[in-house]
């Protein structure tokens, strides 16, 4: 059984109002094109690879700024990368502990005492 593979690109470009839909690199106009290469070399940059038709929706919803079904792996990283650094909330600040009760009562007591010892020491 033979295999058959197509390959094909779809370059979108946004600029001002207009999308325009360009099918090589070698269409875009100069000017645009080194635009284009300008921005795709920076760290915010990267290669999308499309393999069949849902992908192709997901860009086209992307494009037009609806929400995407996609979980971005990125953001996923991210995201329990920060939930392992921070302490649960019920470990960062809570009354039940003696510590707590310590950093706010020891700085009022010391206060009230300078303040006594102010007043009837002249």
């Amino acid at each position: 059984m033979s295999r058959l593979t197509a390959r094909s690109s779809t370059i979108f470009i946004a600029t001002g109002a207009k999308t325009r839909v360009y099918r090589s690199v070698e269409d875009v106009p100069p000017a645009l094109r080194r635009r284009l290469v300008e921005s795709t070399r920076g760290l915010n940059s990267a290669t999308i690879l499309i393999a069949d038709k849902r992908g192709r929706e997901e860009l086209v919803r992307a494009l037009q700024g609806r929400a995407s079904d996609v979980q971005c792996r990125l953001a996923d990283t991210i995201r329990s990368r920060e939930q392992l650094n921070q302490p649960p909330l019920e470990h960062r600040f809570s009354f039940r502990s003696t510590r707590t009760w310590l950093e706010l009562l020891l700085p009022a007591a010391v206060a009230g005492s300078l303040l006594i010892l102010a007043h009837f020491c002249p």
